[in-house]
């Protein structure tokens, strides 16, 4: 069978192209900009990568187009495959079809932390021997790939509240119909497409409603947005994770999080020593660890297993150090993100300074939506270089008014890197955050820091 998806740079339709390729089709795929590190994983699975959206991509005719959810109508390949009645599907349905019908899946939804818990339950379940199958939106160290089939019925999949395609408006997660699922959190986010918290609650309930009753939920304790969606109706058993209370907590916290005892029905049953930063990242491990004991895993086992996690591409990730100034490259984009990653970094390296840069570039950022927030999650940085894009509805201004001194806006990644050698000094931490490429600021900045 020969599949040719659109958009298959994406992180999630690349590991949709994986696991195709690993079921032994053809597959071949475009998108609008080729680069890596999709297109890296994808030529060394000998997929076929074509440029841009043209009709003739899809001449021979494939057996099936796969679509993403970034393709609309009025792009020229979406007008050759409707015009020419070629058989098509969305990315999310052809993964419920042809993957995880027979699997026991555990899905991870929320606003933030889906790829790090994701990662971090595949890889508890890898240790423990179970070799799951896995979709995550990024690259855990461990695996060193988005996706796998994995030899087992268990697979762990990034579910995203995010539209399936133009042609079905439901969120990609009504499609998983996970046995295990995980509520990290709930906000808003995503307003291109949601005009509020109550629409994003509707798709969540959905998803709630496909758990069987033999499976479980799991969420956090006493968290407004999340229990409103089980006031809807939820016919599934649940079980609470937080921080010093619920069915499983962490307790004696270090204050970067690399260190906390995990307690089960008010037992000590494990203490995990790790090298991930964050309060936020102790909540995305009690997920995993939980989600790992619903399927066999036990407490003691998982936590060892979190001590031998090595990260994931773009969470915290050191890109490099030089002259004793260190890079991070980090993909929060939403101030909840921003203030526990900052949180995190600074809980880790005390009174070092600490030169926060931003590239407000997802879509709800843009529009304005954070305008009142975003200050606020800056503040734990002695620096911040915001950079401010075309087509900004965000008034980085006033955030600058807000923020005082400590901050400054620029207008292109050039003036970045040239502040940030200007100021940098040995010891000194700079933060990287966006949820896109950043015009590849990061290696830039690394060279120009080794220049000066």
């Amino acid at each position: 069978m020969h599949i040719h998806i659109l958009g298959i740079c994406g992180t999630f339709m690349g590991g949709v192209a994986l696991l195709a390729r690993e079921l032994g089709m053809t597959v071949s795929g475009s998108d609008a900009n080729v680069y890596p590190p999709m297109s890296e994983q994808l030529a060394a699975a000998g997929i076929d990568l074509q440029q841009g959206y043209l009709a003739e991509h899809l001449d021979p005719a494939p057996d099936l187009v796969v679509l993403g959810n970034a393709l609309s109508r009025g792009n020229p390949a979406v007008e050759y495959v409707l015009n020419k009645g070629l058989p098509y599907i969305s990315g999310p349905q052809w993964l419920a079809e042809y993957v995880l019908k027979d699997k026991w899946v555990l899905a991870v939804s929320g606003t933030h932390g889906k790829t790090t818990t994701s990662s971090l339950l595949a890889w508890i379940l890898e240790d423990a021997g179970m070799s799951p199958g896995f979709l995550i939106g990024g690259v855990p160290d461990n695996f060193g790939e988005t996706a796998r089939l994995g030899k087992t019925p268990f697979f762990v999949i990034e579910a995203d509240e995010y539209d399936t395609a133009f042609f079905d408006k439901r969120s990609k997660f009504v499609h998983y119909h996970p046995r295990t699922l995980v509520v990290n959190n709930l906000e808003f986010d995503h307003a291109d497409i949601f005009e509020d918290l109550a629409a994003i609650q509707k798709q969540f309930h959905h998803l709630i409603r496909t758990v069987p009753s033999e499976g479980l939920v799991i969420s956090p304790n006493n968290v407004p947005a999340i229990e409103q969606v089980f006031d809807m109706g939820c016919w599934t058993p649940r079980q609470t994770v937080d921080l010093n209370m619920g069915d499983v907590q962490a307790q004696n916290i270090a204050d970067d999080g690399g260190q906390f005892d995990v307690i089960h029905h008010d037992e000590k049953v494990g203490t995990v020593n790790w090298p991930m930063l964050g309060q936020h990242n102790v909540s995305n491990a009690l997920a995993a660890l939980a989600a790992a004991h619903h399927v066999g895993v036990k407490f003691d086992h998982g936590c060892e297993a979190l001590g031998r996690f090595s990260g994931i591409k773009r969470r915290m990730e050191l890109c490099g150090e030089v002259q004793g100034v260190r890079v991070y490259d980090d993909f929060a984009h939403h101030p909840t993100a921003i203030a526990t990653t900052i949180g995190g970094l600074r809980a880790n390296i005390g009174n070092r300074k600490l030169i926060a840069v931003l590239e407000p570039r997802s879509n709800t950022m843009k529009m304005g939506i954070h305008q009142h927030t975003l200050a606020n999650s800056l503040m734990a940085a002695d620096r911040v270089i915001l950079l401010e894009d075309q087509g900004l509805k965000l008034s980085l201004a006033e955030i600058q008014q807000q923020l005082g001194d400590m901050s400054t806006i620029k207008q292109n990644i050039d003036q970045i890197i040239e502040l940030v050698c200007q100021e940098a000094t040995s010891g000194d931490e700079v933060l990287i955050m966006s949820n896109g490429g950043f015009g590849g600021i990061h290696q830039r900045l690394l060279t120009a820091l080794a220049a000066r």
